[in-house]
């Protein structure tokens, strides 16, 4: 049986992330709750809920951690010419939750995006936290992705594509135009081949942390422009 903090759910206390457990990888605690106050605490420290309907709230810390930095990002020969020659056009904060939404549904039966994580980052949407980046297609959305502003970071939490290398052009797409208003980092939370290809790197927690508490106090405007 797994030994694990169990938070309060009225007032939830985080653990140092230190204590997070090596299997599985990150668990750090559960309970709590999913308030706006909470997860902008939860994020504040770098940590982030994930778990399963019939589940109650797990809270994670990875290590190693998943980032991209300011001058990583990869574009090849053949992203590059489909930029150039790209159908698709990129909105933000237009439609939240039907992007919430859609990275559940494109999931189906393997999602950690239950009602009560939709009602949570809706929640925190409405508080200026969580932003979603759009990608249109002949005005039908193709793609898209959603996450949590944290100072000069952007936590990433789900993407998905209706048609192919939306999603590829959105990762694009936000990281050139966050790192271009002075984003010091995007956290991608657990490494992929998909992110990988694109230059996210794997970081240990220490390192992580540090750069967290360097950029999350740096309040930036969140972009107002999207263009690749």
């Amino acid at each position: 049986m797994i030994d694990l903090p169990w938070l309060d759910f009225e007032n939830p206390v985080f653990p140092p992330t230190k204590n997070a457990l090596e299997e599985p990888e990150g668990l750090l605690a559960a309970g709590g709750n999913l308030y706006v106050e909470t997860l902008a605490e939860a994020y504040y420290r770098g940590i982030f809920p994930w778990y399963s309907d019939g589940e109650p709230p797990l809270w994670w810390s990875p290590n190693p951690r998943a980032i991209l930095e300011p001058g990583d990002l990869i574009i090849n020969r053949t992203t590059r010419k489909g930029i150039n020659n790209s159908r698709f056009q990129f909105t933000s904060d237009q439609c939240c939750s039907r992007i919430i939404n859609a990275c559940a549904q494109t999931r189906p039966g393997e999602t950690w995006i239950t009602e009560e994580m939709l009602e949570a980052y809706e929640q925190l949407h409405l508080a200026g936290h969580a932003h979603s980046l759009e990608v249109w297609e002949n005005n039908k959305l193709a793609g898209g992705l959603y996450g949590v502003q944290v100072g000069a970071i952007f936590c990433g939490e789900s993407m998905f594509h209706l048609s192919p290398n939306a999603s590829k052009l959105a990762f694009i797409c936000l990281a050139k135009n966050l790192f271009a208003q002075g984003f010091g980092m995007i956290d991608c939370q657990l490494q992929n081949p998909f992110l990988q290809s694109l230059g996210v790197k794997e970081v240990g927690r220490d390192l992580f942390e540090c750069r967290l508490s360097q950029l999350r106090d740096r309040r930036l405007p969140w972009p107002e422009e999207w263009n690749l």
